[in-house]
């Protein structure tokens, strides 16, 4: 569907008019973006991840959802592949009001909103204490945690472990990465 906008909708016009639609859209503060279908391996990955991550919160309050339920970040509407927040949600929530880490997975369509403009989203929401994007074409991360105003990225690469102190667990990448057939980093082999 193409959507032809005479003037910019507000947050609040564009979660009224979401209601209506089929498809999932995100918001980019002006208009409505329609989201776009994955492959099978960014849908393996976000699995496994969530998957990892619902067996290590499992008696804690912090659960992972994703990718059907949004934020608003920066005035905009993000659906996450996934995110871990550590409030409680209603069962009928469409909107995660306190995420504590998210999670993209990146391909080439998405690169440039996923490494540009997610980053200054996520950095503009207080509660958003890191933000890990992972790679699809190869096991690899690139992880940006708050430390005050500012976010402090490193890399992640196979056979690294993804700490997440702001929720108490550590996971090995790897994990994210299981069933599927990717180049394997023969410098660490």
């Amino acid at each position: 569907m193409n959507i032809a906008l005479s003037k910019p909708m507000s947050l609040a016009e564009f979660l009224a008019w979401e209601e209506r639609q089929e498809l999932r859209y995100e918001f980019d503060g002006f208009q409505p973006v329609a989201m776009t279908g994955g492959t099978a391996g960014h849908d393996e990955i976000t699995s496994n991840l969530r998957q990892a991550l619902k067996s290590r919160l499992t008696g804690t309050p912090c659960r992972p959802f994703g990718p059907n339920v949004k934020i608003i970040v920066a005035g905009k509407v993000r659906y996450p592949d996934v995110l871990v927040t550590c409030s409680p949600v209603a069962s009928d929530a469409t909107i995660i009001d306190h995420p504590v880490v998210v999670f993209e997975v990146v391909s080439h369509d998405n690169q440039r909103t996923d490494r540009i403009e997610k980053v200054q989203d996520y950095r503009a929401t207080p509660t958003i204490q890191r933000y890990v994007i992972l790679e699809q074409k190869y096991i690899g991360a690139t992880v940006f945690v708050r430390k005050g105003e500012d976010w402090v990225a490193t890399t992640l690469a196979e056979g690294d472990t993804l700490a997440l102190p702001e929720l108490g667990i550590e996971l090995p990448l790897d994990e994210c990465y299981a069933g599927l057939d990717l180049p394997r980093n023969t410098a660490n082999s």
